[in-house]
């Protein structure tokens, strides 16, 4: 089993879940984050005045996966974040020891 960490921008979220929905993945952890990279962070305003901030907002996605299907979700992540732009976002994949379904105590990738 694989975990797939996707940091994304925001307005790519509905397009990705698509995506990766249409794969056959059955759910996904999404959180509102911020970070910087080679972004470097943003001119904003606020009650009228104008101030710089090194931290973007971004989604990040967990998306836990079976080694087969792992290639084929971090693809269709991929292309449906894609935009072209800097702060595209990245894609990471680490190895999943076990998964556990706390209901039925189902577990790896039948617990998916």
């Amino acid at each position: 089993m694989k975990l797939i960490i996707a940091i994304i921008k925001p307005f790519k979220l509905d397009e990705v879940r698509e995506a990766v929905a249409g794969l056959g993945v059955q759910g996904m952890t999404v959180s509102e984050v911020k970070g910087f990279g080679r972004q470097k962070g943003q001119t904003e305003i606020y009650r009228g005045a104008e101030y710089t901030t090194n931290m973007v907002p971004k989604i990040k996605l967990e998306i836990a996966a079976a080694d087969d299907l792992a290639p084929r979700v971090v693809e269709a992540v991929q292309q449906a974040a894609h935009t072209g732009s800097i702060g595209d976002g990245k894609i990471f994949v680490l190895d999943l020891g076990q998964a556990v379904r706390i209901r039925t105590g189902e577990t790896n990738d039948i617990a998916l």
